[in-house]
């Protein structure tokens, strides 16, 4: 009976912890985004339940993202640290269960006349040189502990939610890389657009040189009208090579995003025009950013985690006990190793009871418990960004929508003005002068109409991401 209350005393010590309890933090955010910017929020489907091969409607951003994320080296390292969180899981998890090994040994002792003669008298008779073999096979555990206040549980939760933290990071890694590769293509598509554009312009320009050459030769007009067509020239040829820059630029990041050269062809891609054929998000409520974003799934295992080392750290403060054994046989000779007469076993559990070590255990324990502190503060800073990424998206979705409708206004309109200007001009009824603002404010307002396209198909993209879309496809 005795032996019963004692084990069943010990089952119930062994369950508890001193680890606080996990809560979650309140959300540092308002209940709901801007209403100003929500517009339709409630149709479409929830981003996070959206794969982003259904999101996309370029097969050749498909190609590029399926490349990237399977060649990536950030990713690669966000995968290989899931393996080191998990390694060191597996460590300490381990440290809850006793460690039993199995040993062999032989020794052989040897122990001349005079090592001898000092166990005995001096000059006793019949002592000689001696040499002895000993040989032992058994098992044996080494000090384990019983975990009476949760230590070694608690440094075993901790691991655990490093782990699962990992996990969550990784994911987050993988969603980044999907936007960042889905903004460089579109910087690279955007770019190659405006080189079309400017080329044509340069084409078109260098063709009203031309005229204005033949113009000036037949004294039909001056020479300030032939300079002013050789200036819209020069500028649209600047133009173009910077454009060409960026392209490269863009061309350059896109190759390393994806991790390396594809050998397959890629499929054709749609023009930018064709790009908003994205499926329509339901935006849902702040809260569900809570379950529906890995970046903030991680930082609330991270907080776990340090929750669980200050159980350990207040354990610390309590004594330790533990346990070691062995059982096997001894003999000199290895023939009769084994048998009854042979046997030998030691057990005995040994106390620790930590008295004076000038602050150790206290400073370990503020240690935890700032590192907590910093987790909470973490984990609060993750979801007021998310949440701010969020509505800044929802703003543009609504005001880009509204912008690139009123640029191409502005563009039709400039353009008919172009028109209208170098017909007043072949009449005579004006300068170049007027042509030239034409030209140039025509060209400024179709490469703007570009960039804003460009824009609000990359706050859709930035959207769906932060609502926390193609999470699924990263588990």
């Amino acid at each position: 009976m005795r032996k019963v209350i004692v084990t069943a005393l010990a089952a119930i010590v062994s369950g508890c912890s001193l680890a606080p309890a996990h809560v979650r933090p309140e959300p540092p955010i308002a209940a709901s985004y801007p209403q100003d910017a929500l517009g339709r929020s409630s149709e479409g489907a929830p981003a996070h339940t959206l794969g982003w091969r259904d999101f996309f409607a370029d097969q050749r951003l498909e190609a590029l993202i399926a490349a990237a994320l399977n060649n990536n080296r950030n990713l690669s390292v966000a995968v290989a640290q899931i393996e080191e969180a998990r390694g060191a899981f597996r460590i300490q998890r381990a440290e809850r269960l006793p460690a039993i090994s199995a040993n062999a040994g032989r020794t052989r002792t040897h122990a001349g006349a005079q090592s001898a003669s000092l166990g005995g008298a001096a000059g006793q008779p019949g002592l000689q040189d001696m040499t002895i073999d000993r040989y032992s096979l058994g098992v044996g555990l080494a000090s384990f502990e019983l975990d009476f206040w949760g230590r070694v549980r608690n440094l075993s939760d901790a691991a655990r939610a490093q782990f699962l933290a990992s996990i969550e990071a990784a994911r987050a890694v993988r969603l980044s890389l999907i936007r960042e590769v889905a903004l460089a293509y579109l910087d690279a598509l955007t770019a190659q657009e405006r080189i079309q554009l400017a080329e044509a312009t340069v084409q078109s320009r260098r063709d009203g040189l031309r005229i204005a050459e033949r113009r000036l030769e037949s004294g039909v007009t001056s020479r300030l009208d032939y300079h002013q067509a050789e200036t819209l020239l020069t500028q649209a040829e600047t133009e173009l090579a910077a454009l060409r820059l960026t392209k490269a630029q863009a061309d350059n990041l896109l190759a390393t995003l994806v991790g390396g050269p594809i050998s397959d062809p890629l499929p054709s891609g749609l023009p930018l025009a064709e790009q908003m054929r994205l499926e329509t998000l339901a935006v849902g409520l702040p809260s569900e950013l809570l379950t529906t974003r890995p970046d903030i799934r991680a930082a609330e295992e991270r907080l776990r985690a340090s929750r669980a080392n200050i159980g350990a750290a207040r354990a610390a403060f309590l004594p330790s006990i533990t346990l070691t054994g062995s059982y096997g046989y001894a003999s000199t000779e290895l023939d009769d190793l084994v048998g009854d007469d042979r046997l030998t076993w030691s057990f005995g559990p040994s106390i620790s009871l930590p008295i004076f070590d000038f602050g150790r255990r206290r400073g370990n324990l503020t240690v935890a418990q700032a590192r907590q502190n910093i987790a909470i503060a973490n984990y609060e800073r993750t979801i007021q960004t998310s949440f701010q990424e969020v509505a800044n998206a929802l703003a543009g979705r609504r005001y880009l929508a509204e912008q690139a409708a009123a640029q191409e206004r502005a563009t039709l309109a400039q353009r008919r003005l172009a028109a209208f200007a170098h017909t007043r001009y072949r009449e005579g009824v004006v300068s170049y002068l007027e042509v030239l603002d034409a030209e140039r404010n025509l060209f400024a307002a179709e490469q703007a109409l570009l960039q804003v396209r460009r824009a609000e198909v990359s706050n859709l993209v930035t959207l769906y991401i932060a609502l926390g879309g193609g999470a699924l496809d990263a588990r």
